[in-house]
């Protein structure tokens, strides 16, 4: 499985353990390094993620405030995950939120993620389509639309492998 040296693994999963946590990541990965944004602005975006509703209800979204405020931003800044000024009350993410990142990412059984598994067989099926088309040898032996063909299928094969995987999250999530 994949291991951090930036953050102890037992740290991250400690991370990961409050919801509210992980969708404050989500919330500022998303936003990126577009500079720090008010203690306010995240916690209406995790209130909404919550309750599905927007703008989210003004409790839920003094609920998220108070917590991001007390508990969990302390929390993720103390363990470099974020900048959090208090006095400011601003948020920023934070190098080491990769770390986290990549373990909220669907890993597969060979400690790969999903996306980066797509990525390679794209790259890959890239590169042998134009070795194909330029005549290279033994590759260009083979038809490109073949090439094609194959690496499509591939890719579905790849996709019902990741959909089967994750098939009870699916049917939950669909129940709702």
């Amino acid at each position: 499985m994949f291991r951090t040296h930036a953050i102890p693994e037992g740290e991250i999963y400690e991370i990961l353990a409050n919801r509210r946590r992980r969708e404050t990541i989500k919330q500022l990965t998303v936003s990126g390094g577009s500079g720090p944004i008010s203690l306010h602005e995240l916690s209406r975006a995790v209130a909404t993620r919550e309750t599905g509703e927007s703008p989210p209800p003004s409790g839920a979204r003094e609920s998220v405030y108070n917590s991001l405020h007390q508990t969990h931003l302390p929390k993720l800044h103390e363990l470099g995950v974020v900048e959090y000024d208090r006095e400011e009350r601003t948020v920023q993410v934070r190098q080491r939120a990769r770390d986290v990142d990549r373990y909220m990412e669907v890993v597969t059984g060979y400690g790969v993620t999903w996306s980066e598994l797509y990525r390679t067989l794209g790259v890959l099926s890239l590169a042998v389509v134009l070795a194909a088309l330029t005549d290279f040898p033994v590759v260009s032996s083979v038809d490109p639309l073949l090439w094609s063909s194959l690496f499509l299928t591939i890719f579905a094969v790849t996709i019902g492998t990741q959909l089967w995987s994750n098939r009870w999250v699916i049917a939950h999530a669909m129940r709702r």
